[in-house]
């Protein structure tokens, strides 16, 4: 962050100075974790349910850090305010209105929103110093979180942004502005709190509404809710995907034994080919959109196809491909699910495990709605017709994923119900054997325990 005093602060806030005169500088970052504040940091004091931060500002103080913001006084120089993330929103806004030569990339859509946020911090990462923050800081809290690790010599900065309703990036939007808004799909995640796609579309094209007549809107042409945001923008539309209207566009689409996509990529004359360095077939949509923003931001094309065969995975549990000593080979998808992206992974699996066993631990998807029951049945038909080999739902609020892989009836495969993530591991720990390939994935309910197992390799012995 830029440096400012406590007193900036406070007047930028709206907040009341205590036990200071308002001179001490805030030189480090904003942080919300106490462990994390450096020297000359602001503390962001939040009462949980178990700890209240506040109590911790004595020691974030003595450790060096420049006073606490929070909802009262902590006792050390510091800022009292009416609501922490309404002052973490007037701060971001502020300090982005300073950097005027920071240029600010916002990404949406139902699924791939973190690692297409990653391609992009890496390819952007070429023409200069970027921010773009391992993990899923997309809501009031890590958005402006992430603004806020923006400074003078920034020149991109990558936000993700979530939405559970209509006006959530409304909201964020008026927070940061982008100049370049990328919007990747629209699925069946959060259906439950949207009420339907069309919902969900409505949400997600506010980004492209609050874009400036000057920045750019990177839309889905594959996706017909998404392409059709582009009357919603006085932005440039520049539509990417495989389809024939892309103006960036990927053809002849391959995927090796290792899930690996490779396409030919096409904008305007320049052709190359791409080859990723990233599992799952899916990558080649996220790959694309990252790629139009980094020809937007002025990397060339040619360097661009080298670059995009070099972005790996940075926020952990997405994808994350290992394999064990043993041969078997474990694709941790573990981090969140949602019925668009399971089905991606499952794709991923059936590519990867051809000619091998493979195994789907799939748990609940959750924030699906009146859609919870047919969604998970969606995915165990899914995983059933590719033919996957065992499938393993965990816990009972994932039964329907059985019964949906139940109706394919020419399948062959076995389906178990694990009561919680301790049974779904005792069911891979009694039939392991080397060259299987196991998916992991679910909805942040501890499923990435039984990721976390497998990698523990030398607590299994494969049969």
């Amino acid at each position: 962050m830029i440096n400012l005093s406590l007193g900036e602060i406070a007047a930028i806030t709206g907040g009341r100075l205590v036990n200071s005169d308002g001179s001490e500088t805030v030189s480090g970052g904003v942080e919300y974790d106490s462990r994390k504040v450096g020297p000359g940091g602001l503390f962001v004091a939040f009462a949980g349910e178990k700890q209240d931060g506040h109590d911790f500002g004595p020691a974030v103080v003595g450790a060096g850090a420049a006073g606490v913001l929070g909802t009262r006084d902590a006792g050390v120089p510091g800022i009292v305010v009416a609501d922490q993330l309404d002052a973490l929103a007037k701060l971001a806004h502020e300090v982005l209105g300073r950097l005027p030569e920071l240029t600010v990339v916002g990404l949406t859509g139902s699924s791939g929103k973190t690692t297409t946020k990653d391609y992009i911090g890496q390819l952007l990462s070429r023409l200069g110093p970027t921010v773009a923050l391992p993990g899923s800081l997309n809501n009031e809290l890590g958005f402006p979180y992430t603004v806020l690790q923006a400074g003078e010599k920034t020149r991109f900065l990558v936000l993700e942004m979530g939405a559970r309703g209509v006006g959530h990036l409304r909201y964020l939007t008026g927070i940061a502005r982008p100049s370049i808004g990328v919007v990747l799909n629209i699925g069946a995640a959060h259906i439950g709190e949207f009420g339907s796609v069309e919902g969900t579309a409505l949400a997600k094209g506010e980004l492209v509404e609050a874009l400036p007549e000057s920045g750019v809107a990177v839309l889905n042409a594959d996706d017909p809710l998404v392409a059709g945001m582009a009357p919603r923008t006085g932005a440039r539309v520049l539509l990417v995907g495989e389809a024939e209207g892309a103006e960036l566009r990927a053809s002849e689409v391959a995927v090796d034994a290792a899930g690996r996509a490779s396409y030919v990529l096409k904008n305007g004359s320049s052709v190359g080919t791409v080859h990723l360095n990233v599992a799952g077939r899916h990558q080649v949509a996220n790959s694309l959109a990252a790629a139009a923003v980094a020809l937007t931001a002025g990397l060339p094309f040619d360097e661009l196809v080298t670059a995009l065969g070099e972005v790996g995975i940075v926020s952990g549990r997405r994808m994350d491909v290992f394999a064990r000593p043993d041969g078997v080979t474990v694709i941790d998808d573990s981090y969140n699910a949602n019925p668009s992206s399971t089905a991606a992974a499952l794709h991923a699996l059936a590519a990867m495990g051809a000619g091998k066993r493979t195994t789907a631990v799939l748990g609940y998807m959750a924030e699906l709605g009146d859609h919870e029951v047919s969604g998970h049945a969606e995915v165990g038909r899914l995983a059933a017709e590719l033919g996957v080999d065992r499938l393993i739902a965990v816990a009972d609020d994932a039964r329907p994923i059985l019964d949906g892989a139940a109706e394919v009836g020419a399948w062959r495969g076995t389906a178990r119900l694990a009561a919680d993530q301790a049974a779904a591991i005792a069911i891979l720990h009694d039939d392991l054997r080397a060259d299987d390939v196991v998916l992991v994935k679910g909805s942040r309910y501890r499923t990435w325990d039984v990721a976390d197992w497998l990698r523990r390799s030398e607590e299994v012995q494969p049969t």
